[in-house]
């Protein structure tokens, strides 16, 4: 069942389905899905480009916080538990599913699903939260980075053929329940579920920044969602790196 309260548009072809929600922020009531069928130019975390067969999922929840930037960055894991939620409901189980700090969904061990955030207007503005999920393909070896991890698909691990209108009404239902719960009680429920379902925890795991690789156990991710490594010289906390396994 859709849930109450959230917008709902879905577009034929777009750029990207959060170039769209920068565009439609200011003219929106309250707080609204966008589901993009294809799109032109797609994009990932740090600018990369974000490969989109059709058939994929592509969508982006815009709305408005209102609380500091810091807890609104948190929303992130919000998202991640919400797919965790929707992949559970759309082919019948939860395992092989794990989250993969600080914006992935692992299906078997590979990359199924990415989150993007994106501020629209700075701080009291609106957030764009973008999703691509492989519903039906995956990219190529070729198409990741050195070291990242295999992209799978839905399909190709789970043989179920989901649509992107039906991943996206399960997505829907569970991020407002998850959305809920954290406007409720605050990030530590969120914390702690996500720790639940989180992909090498207790493992050693490196975490590069923009200018450093660190290497250690992943303990834990604190209040503020920082990534907590625990290396020979000291206990770090990361704000924001890309993590190899």
């Amino acid at each position: 069942m859709w849930p109450e309260g959230y917008g709902k548009r879905v577009l034929e072809t777009v750029d990207s389905s959060n170039a769209e929600a920068a565009r439609i922020a200011l003219g929106l009531a309250g707080p609204e899905w966008i589901l993009a069928l294809s799109q032109s130019a797609a994009r990932g975390r740090r600018g990369r480009p974000w490969v989109m067969p059709a058939g994929n999922f592509a969508a982006t929840l815009v709305m408005r916080p209102g609380e500091a930037p810091e807890v609104v960055a948190l929303r992130s894991f919000v998202a991640a538990l919400a797919l965790f939620d929707a992949f559970e409901a759309v082919t019948g189980t939860a395992a092989g599913l794990a989250l993969k700090w600080p914006n992935d969904v692992l299906m078997n061990g590979g990359k199924v699903a990415g989150i993007l955030l994106e501020s629209l207007g700075g701080p009291g503005g609106h957030l764009a939260i973008g999703i691509g999920v492989n519903l039906i393909a995956a990219p190529g070896a070729a198409q990741v980075e050195p070291g990242a991890l295999a992209p799978v698909s839905v399909l190709g691990e789970t043989g179920k053929r989901v649509t992107p209108e039906a991943m996206l009404e399960a997505l829907a239902a569970a991020y407002a329940a998850r959305e809920q719960s954290f406007v409720t009680y605050g990030f530590a429920p969120i914390r702690a579920a996500w720790l639940e379902r989180a992909a090498r925890l207790g493992e050693v795991i490196t975490a590069r920044t923009g200018r450093e690789e660190v290497t250690g156990t992943f303990e834990t991710v604190d209040e503020q969602g920082n990534l907590v490594l625990k290396t020979p010289e000291a206990r770090r906390a990361i704000a924001a790196a890309d993590v190899f396994f």
